[in-house]
């Protein structure tokens, strides 16, 4: 929610109650908070950046909410079952509080809204900044939007929001095929997800020990359910910044290249410049990228000998060996 946006609201009649304390559901970490009352407010934040810069903030922050509450404000994803379910999740913890409601038009906000006053009588919107707030009191209409990990078609656990939740990801398939038989002893899969890559490399039985790293707190949980081989270990952290207790012999990824629907291909890039820190003088990183991404500098810049090695006109498969130190 821009600060802008919350003043808008605040004139139109928004007014968030004087006493009691008031749920954020999915704020960002560097959220403008000057028109709320931090000091009564708590955060429910399962992206581990996030989380962490709420935590820096001072602010209680968790994984999901602990007691009641007077309102809560549901910053809503671009996945609309995850929205769906945060609005769910936002009316259970705050029965007949105040629910405000704000999104992004192009995440889907408009659609949602029609869907919320079929449901309930919205007390007041207003657009700006190409999005837009509303707010309601809670009821038990949205009882029926709350969700949770679940089995897909394949028999694997995902859950809201998750990426490619419905069926293992085309560009991860692509990388396992194009990958060697052996990959060394010690390998870390950064932005696990659910574990679709995962459990294709734990298929090489000279991986004695293999770590997913992933920042979603919620596609980890289902990678867990999904990988039982007692040589995974789960990080819950933000992979451009998690070190491993050994150099490593191999990363692995898929990396993201969105924030929300915008292209941004420094995720990538800051992906293989950790992936240079985590691995031995002889390590070697494997990874897939969708054609259009610019990664090949960067690979450059971090790894003495690069290379394509597969692809087609969709995706790439990328190999960097001997990290530069």
């Amino acid at each position: 929610m821009t600060a802008d946006r919350l003043s808008f609201a605040t004139e139109a009649g928004l007014t968030l109650p004087a006493e009691g304390r008031i749920l954020l559901i999915g704020a960002p970490g560097d959220l403008v908070s000057d028109a709320l009352p931090l000091d009564r407010c708590a955060v429910v934040q399962r992206f581990k950046p996030d989380h962490d810069a709420w935590a820096r903030r001072g602010v209680p922050v968790g994984l999901a909410p602990e007691g009641t509450f007077a309102a809560a404000i549901v910053f809503l994803p671009r996945a609309r079952d995850l929205a769906e379910a945060r609005i769910a999740t936002a009316c259970a913890a705050a029965p007949g509080g105040l629910i405000v409601l704000d999104g992004q038009k192009t995440d889907g906000i408009d659609t949602l809204a029609k869907a919320v006053k079929a449901r309930v009588p919205v007390l007041g919107q207003v657009s700006k900044a190409h999005g837009k707030t509303l707010w309601f009191f809670a009821s038990g209409d949205f009882a029926g939007w709350a969700r949770g990990p679940a089995q897909n078609g394949h028999g694997l656990w995902t859950a809201p929001g998750v990426f490619s939740a419905d069926a293992p990801d085309p560009g991860s398939e692509a990388l396992l095929a194009a990958l060697p038989v052996r990959l060394g002893a010690r390998v870390a899969d950064l932005g696990a997800g659910w574990g679709g890559l995962a459990r294709g490399l734990l298929a090489r039985a000279d991986i004695a020990a293999l770590h997913l790293v992933e920042a979603d707190h919620a596609a980890l949980d289902c990678a867990r359910r999904n990988i039982p081989d007692p040589r995974a270990t789960f990080h819950w952290a933000d992979a451009t910044t998690w070190r491993p207790s050994e150099p490593l012999d191999a990363v692995v990824m898929n990396p993201p290249f969105h924030q929300g629907r915008k292209a941004d291909p420094s995720l990538g890039q800051a992906f293989i410049a950790a992936a240079r820190h985590m691995l031995k003088p002889s390590g070697q990183l494997w990874l897939v990228a969708n054609r259009h991404l610019p990664y090949e500098t960067t690979l450059a810049a971090h790894f003495r000998q690069t290379e394509e090695i597969a692809g087609d006109s969709r995706f790439k498969i990328l190999h960097g060996a001997r990290p530069l130190r």
